[in-house]
Order: structure tokens, then sequence, then C-alpha cells
């Protein structure tokens, strides 16, 4: 390790060779441009190399100190990204939970009080993406995915499967009688908000009618608690997980066209960082989550 240059000198000579200057560099790091000048004459001194050679315009790099700044900003990237790696891991306190917005937002968020109140102890952290979590890092506990499984790297184990539903705000009128719609034929004759692989022509063919063209979707989101925001709002129908809308149908804010439902291809499940046993926070929610799912699917929403 004593071959390792002093890191305040490393990090001189990185700003130095990047903003083309000391005194640049010196307001980068907030320190004096003498301070920048020693740190770099220490560099060169250690290395026994010289890295800059010295003009009446300033400082230009040499060929070795165009190649070696290079791999010095690299580095300190590398630097730079394990730290950040470091303090977003989870604190025994803390229980860091990865999922999709939609199934945060309408499932997970209006039981998690249950949780809170079983283990008090815990503080919850919710890091939603539409990207798929890489556990490996270890910036999250645990997290529910939606997928056919067989995830690499990681432990999983399946939750439930999901279905969809047709479902409109109940203050909705359109369609060509100008109403609230009650049939298939209805719904798919007003405004259709879409998401991503919902099965509309498995739940036309369920309904026993012809697939509506494609004109007839007036807006298409990659979330679907835009789509269901959309629909809350009045603007139009939408087939969507009925994991997504049961809490909304119970209360009354959306309302279900026909009693018809098909499966939704993806179901949920509940992934960890593959390793021999469960750490206390991994243990904990997945038990109280198997209960939570348990009592779902026995409620029938």
């Amino acid at each position: 390790m004593k071959s390792i240059p002093p890191f305040a000198a490393l990090r001189c000579f990185e700003a130095v060779a990047r903003l083309g200057g000391v005194t640049r560099a010196a307001r980068e790091l907030h320190v004096t441009h003498s301070a920048v000048s020693q740190q770099i004459k220490v560099l060169e001194d250690a290395m026994g190399v010289a890295l800059f050679v010295r003009e009446a315009r300033g400082l230009q790099l040499t060929e070795d100190g165009r190649l070696y700044a290079l791999e010095i900003r690299a580095a300190l990237r590398d630097i730079t990204h394990a730290t950040r790696r470091v303090q977003a891991r989870p604190h025994e306190s803390e229980l860091v939970i990865a999922t999709v917005p939609s199934f945060a937002q309408h499932w997970l968020v209006p039981r998690l009080a249950s949780f809170r109140e079983a283990h008090p102890y815990y503080r919850i952290r919710l890091l939603t993406s539409l990207q798929v979590e890489d556990l490996r890092h270890g910036g999250s506990d645990i997290g529910i995915r939606m997928g056919q499984g067989h995830w690499p790297d990681v432990a999983q184990q399946k939750l439930f499967d999901d279905d969809v539903l047709m479902v409109a705000a109940p203050h909705f009128a359109s369609g060509p009688h100008g109403r609230f719609p009650v049939t298939a034929q209805d719904a798919l004759a007003c405004p259709l908000i879409s998401s991503p692989n919902t099965p509309l022509s498995e739940w036309c063919e369920a309904a026993q009618v012809a697939e509506p063209p494609a004109e007839a979707i007036v807006m298409s989101a990659n979330d679907s608690n835009i789509v269901l925001g959309a629909v809350l709002l009045g603007q139009g129908v939408a087939l969507e997980r009925r994991s997504l809308v049961a809490g909304a149908l119970a209360t009354g804010q959306l309302v279900q066209i026909t009693d018809i439902r098909v499966p939704y291809r993806y179901p949920y499940w509940l992934v960890w960082p593959q390793r021999e046993s469960l750490n206390a926070r991994q243990a904990h929610f997945a038990q109280w989550i198997e209960g939570q799912v348990d009592e779902y699917l026995r409620g029938g929403g």
C-alpha cells in the first residue's frame, strides 16, 4: 500500500487535469491555489514522473499525465460509487423494500400500518422503480416483483396470481348512450386508457365481444398509477389489475364494469438476496406479508 500516493494529491491532480488549470481546481476543491500546486508537486515527487509541463500559459499534461488522469478519474468514480452503496445499505433499525410504484401505492402502503404496529422498532424505506432493483448491491433488504420468477442471484417466493377487470369512475359517462357503461360492449365504445401487458384480447374473448381498434385506446402509460389517475378523473375506462383497484372498488371510488375477470400473466413474488437464511428484518416482513396475502385472497380483493 506504500506505493499509493496521498489521496489529497490524487484529488488535486484529477481536478487540475479535468478542469485545465490550478485556479479552477482550487475553486472546485475549496482550497487555495498554492495548496493545489503543492499537492501536484507531492504527487510528482512521490511517483518520480513529470505529469505536467510548466508553460507560460499554465500547466499542460504530459502524455504520462494524460493516461494517468484517465485511470485516476475512473478509480475516484469507483470509490464514490462504492461509498454511496455502503451509505445506502439498510441499518439494523431500517427495513428497505424495493417494488414497483403502483403495487406500493395501491396494495402495500395501505397495509403497512399493521406491520408498523407489529414491529414499531423498524423504520420503513420504500424504493419504488419501474426497473428491477439489483438486490446484490445490498441497497434493499427485500423486494416485491412481478414476473415469471427465475431471476438469477435472488431467492424468491410466489405471493399471488393477479387478474384484471374493467373499471371506471362512478361519475364517468360516455359511449353511444352518454351514460355509465354497464356491458362489455358499452365499455369498449368508451375511451380506453391502457397500461403495458394488459390482456385486452383475452378479456374481449371472455366477454364474447370483438376487440376494439387500436384508435380506441386514447392514452397509454407505462405506470399503472398514471392510468388509474386518469380513470379516477373520469377520462375513460381501463382494464387494470385487481390488486391495484380492489381498495378503490371497496370505497366506491371505482366501479367494475361487468363481472368479467381474466388472469394477468405476471404473478407477484417476494425476493431477497440469496443467502443461507433470512435476517430478522427479512423474516419479519416475509411472515407479515404472507398473512396479508392470505387475508387479501380470502376476501377476494
